[in-house]
């Protein structure tokens, strides 16, 4: 039992600075290190269950970066930068990768626990996992299909494109139809 409250004094200790859990204790009489363990608790459960967790590895994946890569912009720190443009690459390849293996993915025991581990393993400027794969496996394989990238690319925006201008000539005839159909309207309400 010495040992227990040896481990929530040094929790204690490390979450002293941290104003949200001291106002928190303050609030509601619950010991912080109580408070993070039980929500430490509840966030490994969530994730091992899978209750919303696909949803809670994108928020993940997505948010902290992202606010890291602003940051990285307006301090103009170029290494940071770099560091989170590659992240960036990584993330989109396996998002791409994931829409498409997502049936197979689903029934792995655990896959969001790996997902959300992958990603922090990515994001993390400790283990600079993102750069690790861009720099062993995805430079090589983008720099060699750079030129059918761009071209599948250049065939997209012309599908797109294709797509706009014929949703916005229907748009426009509909629109057409309609006006005639109102003034036609109007114009048999006057007559009566």
């Amino acid at each position: 039992m010495d040992a227990i409250h040896s481990q929530f004094a040094q929790i204690r200790a490390k979450l002293e600075d941290v104003q949200f859990l001291n106002e928190l204790e303050a609030k509601t009489n619950v010991p912080k290190e109580y408070i993070s363990v039980g929500g430490a608790s509840i966030f490994g459960l969530i994730v091992l269950f899978g209750i919303g967790v696909g949803s809670l590895c994108n928020i993940i994946g997505f948010i902290y970066p992202a606010y890291k890569s602003l940051k990285a912009i307006e301090n103009r720190a170029s290494n940071e930068a770099t560091q989170w443009l590659i992240y960036w690459v990584v993330y989109s390849f396996f998002s791409i990768i994931e829409v498409f293996t997502d049936f197979l993915l689903y029934w792995i025991p655990y896959y969001y626990a790996a997902k959300l581990s992958f990603l922090l393993w990515c994001m993390l400027p400790q283990t600079k996992g993102a750069k690790y794969l861009y720099e062993n496996f995805l430079k090589d394989f983008l720099k060699q299909n750079e030129s059918k990238i761009d071209e599948a690319l250049k065939g997209a925006k012309s599908t797109a494109d294709k797509v706009a201008a014929e949703a916005k000539k229907a748009t426009d005839d509909v629109a057409a139809k309609v006006s005639e159909n109102v003034k036609k309207s109007d114009d048999d309400k006057k007559e009566e």
